[in-house]
């Protein structure tokens, strides 16, 4: 098996990707944004607003977002805001800046899609998008060690 090619190859795709994205972004003018922050626009536009829900999706401390988040706020791109639903929470949002922004993203995506549908083919395209897109199931696996084993 050829597992430590595929942790490479799905990095190193993944790379690709976002710093094309980068690149298209910044040939527009926009200011650059580092990968969490790129990460923390993906989840906003994917409707996940809260920013525990957003550490928690990109596995990552509730503190690290907020950092980002801050940053993103200087950069004009994002605002937080009091959740009205739950008074509790705060929620982030993109500001006029930031959802101009999104739009340019969209494009630059759609047109890194489709460069990887013409190098790969429709079809093969295809198969890579349901792979990924399909549950391979809980990835935690815990194993109980010997010692536990023996007095359960």
């Amino acid at each position: 098996m050829r597992t430590n090619q595929l942790i490479i190859a799905l990095f190193q795709r993944f790379c690709w990707l976002d710093e094309g994205l980068q690149a298209r972004l910044h040939d527009r003018g926009w200011p650059d944004v580092n990968r969490p922050q790129s990460m923390v626009m993906t989840n906003i536009v994917s409707g996940i607003v809260r920013p525990s829900d957003i550490a928690r999706n990109l596995g990552v401390s509730r503190q690290a977002i907020h950092s980002t988040i801050g940053q993103m706020v200087k950069l004009g791109i994002v605002q937080l805001e009091v959740d009205p639903a739950d008074r509790r929470h705060m929620i982030v949002s993109l500001t006029e800046t930031g959802a101009r922004m999104r739009q340019d993203a969209q494009h630059a995506m759609d047109a890194l899609t489709a460069q990887i549908s013409d190098v790969l083919g429709q079809d093969r395209f295809d198969a890579l998008l349901t792979a990924l897109e399909a549950d391979w199931g809980d990835n935690i696996e815990r194993e109980i060690p010997a010692r536990r084993r023996r007095s359960a």
